[in-house]
This record gives structure tokens, sequence and C-alpha cells, in this order.
């Protein structure tokens, strides 16, 4: 099968051009701009091209027929590429389609991770832990890791691992045999435009799983009515000796997950050796962390890891989408108070409704509590400089955010 992939380089589409190569198909594709994961593509010799214009896709298609265009949901129903797909009589589907296709093609049992905050960092431990008691698995995760690529199919697996999205309602083309839920906060109102709506679809997901296991503390109505749902203890949470409440709670939901799968080994040490996942509290140089925390419940719940490793902590946060923070404007409170600095940039804007007007950093953050530790700052040499100070006075710098925070900081890093 030949497959073409629009926005290749993303955190959705590129694990699944990973899987689709070791399946044996033939993969090509396209973005924007580069990223880890046209990186990590490259060196299994996917072609690539910068720029979406069609041209690339028509030449694809000339030189050899394609069958499928896989695209990101981000993308506009007049991309130049989807309408010439359109064109040529190409198959055109979402990264959901595709993965539903190979994991009953292949047999696979599903293990869908799902939730607000956490299932990135929760679907790698699962993989980690799996493979390192040696049970091979395929799987898909929202992001670069260390101990593997981002997607991957072993034809020796009985089980596919997958990070289950809730954003366009992914999470609902899928019926797991074991679904873990990480949290429930209400999120992207471009797709759910109410909490009700949001909630419903997580109930909805959990009615879709075979097993599911998730955290007492969750919103009662997801799992109402439902059979086959584990509530674990809040309260009960296994203390591992490693940085941050979120994280020990996210070991805590694994080591369920694996029990409930029949896996009865102790886990602890391989656990507590997690190596992480990148964009998530990850090292980038010393005194400098990089996280994709762009939720009030996330920037929180990384603070106060942040906070165990040191007593002096600089926020650079990036806000996502204005027409996200027209929803969770008013819940920025006291989730910044474990910074002694807090920079602030403007919102980075993806898949906007251009109806609204844009908000401002200072429409941001009135409601903040220790909102005289914020300084307004933009993407400059002087934000750099600052940051630098920080690092070399040993102060711990953060910078948070699922835009071009991550990117500019590698950018600065390699450039210093």
């Amino acid at each position: 099968m030949n497959i073409y992939f629009s926005g290749i380089g993303g955190v959705g589409i590129g694990p699944l051009a990973e899987i689709a190569c070791d399946v044996g198909y033939d993969v090509t594709g396209s973005d924007l701009e580069e990223s880890l994961m046209t990186n990590e593509l490259r060196k299994r010799g996917v072609q690539i091209n910068i720029g979406q214009d069609g041209s690339f896709l028509k030449a694809c298609h000339d030189q050899k027929p394609i069958d499928w265009l896989i695209y990101t949901a981000s993308l506009p129903v007049d991309h130049p590429e989807l309408v010439l797909a359109q064109q040529l009589g190409i198959k055109i589907a979402k990264r959901d389609e595709l993965i539903a296709h190979i994991i009953e093609e292949k047999g696979l049992k599903l293990i869908g991770v799902a939730g607000t905050h956490g299932k990135t960092t929760t679907t790698g431990m699962m993989i980690w832990t799996m493979l390192q008691l040696g049970i091979p698995v395929s799987y898909s995760i929202g992001t670069t890791i260390t101990f593997g690529p981002s997607g991957k199919y072993d034809p020796n697996s009985q089980y596919f691992i997958y990070e289950c999205d809730e954003f366009d309602r992914n999470f609902l083309h899928f019926r797991p045999r074991l679904s873990l839920i990480t949290s429930v906060d209400y999120d992207h109102p471009d797709t759910y435009p109410t909490i009700f709506e949001y909630l419903d679809a997580f109930h909805q997901f959990a009615k879709q799983s075979e097993k599911t296991i998730a955290w007492g503390d969750q919103r009662s109505e997801i799992f109402n009515g439902l059979e086959g749902v584990t509530i674990l203890d809040p309260t009960k949470i296994h203390n591992l000796p490693i940085a941050g409440q979120h994280n020990r709670r996210n070991f805590t939901l694994v080591q369920a997950g694996l029990k409930q799968l029949g896996f009865e080994q102790n886990t602890d040490e391989i656990l507590t050796n997690f190596p992480g996942t990148n964009r998530r509290f990850e090292k980038l140089a010393n005194n400098l962390y990089s996280d994709y925390g762009h939720h009030p419940a996330e920037i929180a719940a990384t603070l106060q890891m942040a906070s165990e490793i040191s007593d002096h902590v600089v926020l650079v946060y990036q806000p996502h989408q204005n027409i996200r923070q027209y929803k969770i404007r008013d819940q920025y409170t006291d989730q910044f108070e474990k910074a002694e600095e807090i920079y602030w940039l403007p919102t980075y804007l993806s898949r906007e409704n251009p109806s609204l007007e844009i908000l401002q950093p200072k429409d941001l953050i009135t409601n903040i509590t220790n909102k005289d530790k914020i300084k307004i700052v933009d993407f400059n040499d002087d934000l750099w400089d600052k940051i630098q100070t920080a690092r070399d006075s040993g102060k711990l710098v953060l910078g948070m955010g699922a835009g071009k925070i991550d990117s500019w900081l590698r950018e600065k890093l390699g450039k210093s």
C-alpha cells in the first residue's frame, strides 16, 4: 500500500507514519516546517517535502499511485493537498481510520490511554514497562521518546498501546480491550463547545471499552451505569521515589493496568527508571527544561514537580490557542504560585475562530494570585538573556507550552 501523510511532522501523524513503515507500506509526506518527527522519519528514508502546495503530492502520485492520503485534523477543507487528492481520486482519511485498519488487520488487542492531562507520559510508561518485561508491543505515542521510535509495529506483539486523543473525537473510533483514563478537565472547546459534550465523549469512550481503569476523583457522571470500570482510590497513590505527584499517580495507573492484563510482576524498579518522554519536563540543558503543558491543571502539576527539584523556579509560559484562552482564562488563578518569576508570552495561534478578538497577555493574567511576579515578554534576545541569567544563578527555568516555545529554546541552545 502506498500512503501519503499530510502533516507528517505532527505528534499524531508522525508516529502513524512510522508504524506504516514497519508494516511494509510505502510512505511519503509533507509538512509546513521541520520538527523532531520529520527528523526521525528522514532517518528511516522517508521522503518529506516542506511545503504543501500540492506539487509534491502530484509528483509522488505520478511516480506511483497513492492509495491513501492520511491528514491531520488541523487542515482546512480547502487545503491544496486535500483538494488535489479529491481530484486525483485518492482515498482520504484521518489517522484513526488507518490505525483501526492496522489493528484489525494484525489482530491486535488495543490498550487505550486517554485523559485531558498525563496521557502521553502514561502511554510512555506503559510502553517502557512492557518492553522492560520482555513483552512485545506495538504502539503509537504523541511525542518522540528516547527508548524507541514514536510509533512501532512489532509482528510478534499481541497488544497495541495507543495514546487516544479526545481532540476531533479521535478516541471514539476505537473499542479498546483496556482503557486507562488519567484525568478529565474541560479542554478542546473547538471540538466540544460545552463541558457536558466533553464529559459525554469520555463516557462514550469508557462505554466502548471492554475494561476501564480510572481515578475516583473524576466526574462521576462519566462512569455512571457502566460495567467493567475499576475506580482507583486517589488517596492510595503508590509512593515511588520519583519527582511529581502527577507522575506517581500515572505510575499507579500503569501498574493497575498491567495487573488487569494479568502481568503480576513487581514493576517498581522499572517505573522508577522510566526515562521520560520528550516535551514532558524534558531536560534540555543544565537548569533548563521544556514541557508541553498548556492547561491550568497541567501548569500546577508541572510546577509542583519542578518545586521538588529546585527551590527557585522560573516559568516561561506560552498560552496555546486563542479560542482555548476564552474558555480557560478565568481558571488562571493560583497555579503559578510555585514560580518565583513568570515570563508570559503571546498566545500561540492555531485552528482559530477568526471572529474572536485575540486576547492579549494582560487579558489573561487578571485573576492570577501572584501576578506581581509576571513580566509580559516576547521571543527575543532580551528574553534569552533573562533565561541565561536565571540558569547561571542556579535557578530552574521551565519553558512551557504546546506552541513555539520548545523549538525556540532548542534553537537558542544551538546558537549559544
